[in-house]
């Protein structure tokens, strides 16, 4: 199935940052206002994956939603299949749930990325720093393979600058049995989750920081 990626070379470096500025400053608003309705279930009715980790380690913003838009270099209409999460070069990535690598990624769209099966969904990361090599991807201490098992919040690799981007980014896709689904859906169920716990039992959410 083919990936469709984002290249901020297309918005203009003033639309940009205004758009990057906009999510960063609406992040969790708009998370906490999409609805529930509809997203797959574990056993019992509550999903495992409520307990899972925000995929970067430093949250800026924001810079392009889960939908229908014009192409970046086409410029036809086309399905953006995930969210792009800015953070600083170099930020740490981390597997949102545990599972496992299906797939080591290296092309001129994604860049360096990881594609990680749990269970029914499968996971993408795209625009990794680092190297990938005979199927293996290295970065820094991170050296995974297809195979691998990986997980809740393990440290998966690092933002960088790979594939078609200019500005340091993680794209962030997610498929439920072969169909593709907007992550921020998932993330405003997590942090409901959360959000809902008892007081005294309560961790701090582990869904991004926004500010």
């Amino acid at each position: 199935m083919r990936l469709v990626f984002s290249d901020p070379r297309s918005h203009g470096q003033s639309r940009s940052r205004s758009r990057q500025r906009l999510w960063g400053r609406l992040g969790l608003g708009l998370l906490l206002s999409l609805p529930l309705t509809s997203l797959p279930a574990g056993a019992g009715g509550r999903p495992s994956w409520l307990r899972g980790t925000f995929p970067v380690a430093s949250f800026v913003g924001f810079t392009s939603p889960f939908g229908m838009r014009s192409h970046p270099l086409a410029g036809d209409l086309r399905l953006h299949q995930g969210v792009d999460i800015a953070a600083p070069l170099g930020s740490g990535v981390r597997s949102w749930w545990s599972g496992r690598v299906i797939e080591v990624i290296s092309d001129g769209g994604c860049g360096n990325g990881l594609v990680i099966r749990s269970g029914d969904y499968e996971h993408i990361y795209c625009h990794l720093g680092g190297s990938v090599s005979g199927g293996h991807y290295r970065s820094g201490p991170v050296a995974l393979a297809a195979g691998q098992a990986v997980r809740t919040g393990q440290l998966i690799g690092h933002v960088g600058l790979t594939g078609s981007t200019t500005g340091p980014h993680l794209h962030w896709g997610m498929r439920y049995r072969g169909a593709w689904m907007d992550p921020a859906r998932v993330l405003r169920a997590m942090a409901e989750s959360r959000r809902r716990q008892p007081l005294a039992s309560r961790r701090t959410p582990n869904v991004g920081q926004f500010r």
